[in-house]
């Protein structure tokens, strides 16, 4: 092992939890990362390069520990440790496998599908929402910072000892290229915090669903050294998006990012309007930037919207609540309108229009007016819908909650839905899912 740290080396917690280093994980801009053995079980340790230990970074540090956020999306640092020679680092859980690196999606060397993406680009707002909602302003919100599993959606942030408090000037101001422009051009009294994150947080969706970064088109191109002041000029100085409906001078060059023309074409009106916005006002004016809430909102309702192709399989993102669904991304086929449950949930009461293709699910969230977190995962599953196993083509709702449904068909018979129980899917078809209702609507 060729590190900072020897294996077998012996530190203890501030909170007196004994520790051994055995083994180099990674190492990145500011320290080293290693497996440690400890009585609770295999942790990381992040150990900083001593240009990075500073005593303004240990107070960041010390003051992420005595917060104690717990958040399972967060690989949060939980114990200060230090030697007798000045160095220091954090506890934190190991990354699991199954979390994969954002440079591995933007090589194309992940399968994943579109849905997967949506769900974390939700998640990924909901995290840094949680964040910012305690007061607490990252400043570092970028693709090395966040990874994700491709198959669920499923995010988890690392790097999290530069998060300090909002208003806190010291420790780094972010990522070049995710950076928002007042932070690049250095404008006077312009310092990182929950609206610059703001920006940065759009830029990351929109490079986890375009695979492009919104602010690199035909003026990228057009530089011939990619340098610091090169880059200045690109993200802070003229900031121009590569999809601005008033300006195409920063437009993508058709033979060199073909991927996020397709991408963009892919991408349904509501999520335009927030990108443009975004990059257009958003990038003059820090007031005007999209918010967590307006994201979310968004997201989800996309989410909703996803309709598979009949003819390839592929799934695609459609306008929520439209009647026209477009062809598909892939094979170019007309898309078939599925049926849809709109449902109602309690006061305050919000909306939601779930598109009834193959595999769809009705999660405990779709019960909430507003619910404090999105989760689509199988243990918060309320309904799925499901093929007739000796009628293919005939389809229903099974009840995947623990609570009985009630059911009232479009000729006014009712019946009763226990749990592991199937509805036949009708048009008509009303359901009380014990205080959220909703019908199934043809279109």
């Amino acid at each position: 092992m060729s590190g900072m740290l020897d294996s077998g080396t012996l530190l203890t917690t501030d909170s007196g939890i004994a520790l051994e280093v055995f083994d180099l994980l990674g190492s990145g801009g500011q320290g080293e990362v290693y497996r440690v053995r400890t009585p609770a079980g295999d942790q990381a340790l992040k150990w900083y390069y001593p240009s990075c230990a500073t005593p303004e970074q240990q107070a960041i540090v010390r003051q992420l520990v005595e917060r104690d956020f717990d958040d399972d999306r967060f690989l949060w640092p939980r114990e200060f440790v230090a030697d007798h020679r000045g160095g220091f680092g954090y506890l934190m859980d190991i990354r699991p496998e199954r979390f994969k690196g954002l440079p591995l999606l933007f090589r194309r060397a992940l399968r994943t599908t579109p849905r997967a993406l949506l769900v974390a680009c939700l998640y990924t707002v909901e995290a840094y929402q949680a964040l910012h909602s305690r007061g607490i302003a990252y400043r570092d919100i970028s693709w090395g910072n966040i990874f994700f599993d491709p198959l669920t959606g499923d995010v988890l942030v690392c790097d999290n000892d530069n998060a300090v408090v909002e208003g806190d000037s010291t420790g780094i101001s972010g990522t070049m290229e995710f950076m928002a422009p007042e932070l690049v051009r250095g404008d006077p009294g312009a310092r990182p915090g929950t609206q610059s994150d703001l920006h940065s947080l759009s830029v990351l969706l929109f490079m986890l669903l375009m695979n492009h970064h919104p602010l690199k088109g035909k003026l990228e191109l057009d530089i011939r050294c990619l340098d610091e002041a090169a880059e200045r000029r690109l993200y802070g100085k003229r900031p121009l998006f590569v999809f601005d409906p008033r300006d195409d001078a920063n437009a993508p060059d058709p033979g060199e990012h073909a991927t996020v023309l397709a991408t963009w074409a892919a991408a349904p009106a509501s999520l335009h309007a927030l990108f443009t916005r975004n990059f257009t006002v958003g990038l003059v004016d820090p007031a005007a930037r999209v918010r967590e809430s307006e994201w979310r909102d968004t997201l989800r309702a996309v989410l909703d919207s996803v309709v598979v192709c009949a003819h390839c399989g592929r799934q695609n993102m459609t306008e929520p609540r439209s009647a026209v669904t477009g062809d598909c991304w892939s094979c170019g086929s007309a898309l078939l309108s599925p049926p849809r449950l709109v449902l109602t949930t309690p006061p305050p009461r919000t909306e939601h229009h779930i598109l009834l293709h193959r595999d769809s699910r009705v999660q405990a969230h779709h019960l909430a007016a507003e619910p404090s977190r999105h989760d689509y995962g199988d243990g918060t599953l309320v309904a799925l819908l499901t093929e007739h196993p000796q009628k293919p083509g005939r389809f229903g709702l099974a009840n995947r909650s623990s609570g009985t449904w009630t059911g009232t068909r479009a000729d006014g018979g009712t019946q009763q839905i226990a749990p592991g129980q199937t509805v036949p899917l009708r048009s008509g078809l009303e359901l009380d899912f014990g205080g959220a209702r909703a019908v199934v609507r043809a279109r």
